[in-house]
């Protein structure tokens, strides 16, 4: 909005011409965020509290959670307000790839809500079906794929997107292409769902991916820098560093709320919306199999409880792992739950530099 209103001006103020500028916009969005979400958090935690929109603490959880009974959730409000608002303050509201972002975060923050309210607010323990909720990012899913496949500039969404450390080779999916972004979509909503289980530890490892897809998106961008790296270009792509800088400000106001011991949650509402967010900018610049490497603690946690899953089921009731997510095993094995969300940081880290040497290392 910022850049269409002010940029016409630059002939009478000659400052309004930073508004040009991709990272002078992404750095507004990111303090935009910050401060929206530390002015709104305090109002919105009251407001919960008030309307009694409290987590339930599962009785087979680790035992150590039950004093954490009670404490606001649905703050996913708090990150979607975050992110929405600099977006439409910062971004161009003509490009392409930011309405088709904006859609995912707002369609699956939704169905996060929805599942929310039914489970908070209704007192339905069983919340949205998992049937209903799998139907709706499906459905975002295939509407996503028609976009990108019939209304992207440039037409290159094609079937094939890039492999990681070569650059040569893609790999062409062919008819299997809008299942596979449905499936993206998908998993990596439901991925930071699961991961959702310690004070600070998705909204962290959200904030480490959002941090590396903004050098990728800007790179992606521009026709220079993606030329010098041989990775492909989007032309018009660049403008998602406002909307990454805008998820990573998001991040870092709720943390401020959401550390250990947190004073809210961000349940479904603020976990489907970022994970979506972050599946929907890895297919847009065609690196959905790195988004297995920048996110690999999510990818870590899910394969945990589906091998937890498969032995209980196959191995006569027996287990690989004290409790599944993966962090609990860990809380069940004697470690404080700070020291686990730092751990698991420092692994998500680790992931994005891995992520981030694909640029060079092909």
């Amino acid at each position: 909005m910022l850049y269409h209103l002010l940029l016409p001006l630059t002939e009478y103020v000659s400052g309004f011409n930073l508004f040009r500028y991709i990272t002078f916009r992404t750095a507004g969005a990111t303090v935009t965020a910050i401060i929206i979400c530390l002015f709104l958090g305090p109002f919105f935690i009251n407001l919960l509290k008030k309307y009694q929109v409290r987590e339930s603490i599962r009785l087979e959880g680790p035992t150590s959670h039950q004093k954490k009974a009670g404490t606001p959730t649905m703050g996913g409000l708090i990150i979607l307000a975050g992110i929405i608002i600099p977006s439409l303050l910062w971004a161009r509201l003509d490009n392409f790839y930011i309405l088709s972002l904006l859609l995912v975060t707002v369609w699956l923050g939704i169905i996060g809500f929805m599942d929310d309210y039914l489970k908070c607010i209704k007192r339905q323990p069983r919340g949205l079906v998992a049937r209903k909720k799998l139907v709706g990012q499906i459905l975002l899913g295939l509407v996503f794929a028609l976009f990108l496949t019939y209304m992207a500039p440039g037409g290159q969404y094609n079937g094939m997107t890039n492999i990681p450390f070569f650059k040569n080779y893609v790999l062409n999916l062919g008819i299997l292409y809008v299942p596979f972004i449905v499936l993206v979509i998908t998993s990596s909503s439901n991925a930071v769902n699961l991961t959702d289980g310690l004070d600070g530890l998705a909204i962290g490892l959200c904030g480490i991916c959002f941090l590396t897809f903004t050098g990728f998106v800007y790179v992606s961008g521009r026709l220079d820098f993606s030329s010098y790296l041989q990775i492909e270009y989007f032309p018009g792509s660049g403008e998602l560093a406002v909307y990454c800088g805008a998820a990573l400000g998001a991040v870092l106001g709720f943390l401020w709320f959401n550390s250990n011991p947190a004073e809210v949650f961000m349940g479904d509402t603020g976990s489907l919306a970022l994970g979506g967010a972050l599946g929907a900018i890895a297919i847009m610049i065609k690196k959905e199999l790195l988004l297995v490497i920048v996110g690999g603690v999510f990818v870590v946690e899910v394969l945990s409880v589906i091998i937890q899953v498969l032995s209980y089921k196959y191995r006569g009731g027996r287990r690989v792992f004290k409790m599944a997510p993966l962090h609990h095993h860990f809380e069940l094995k004697g470690w404080p739950e700070a020291k686990v969300v730092v751990r698991f940081w420092i692994l998500g880290a680790l992931c994005a530099l891995l992520t981030l040497a694909t640029l060079k290392v092909r």
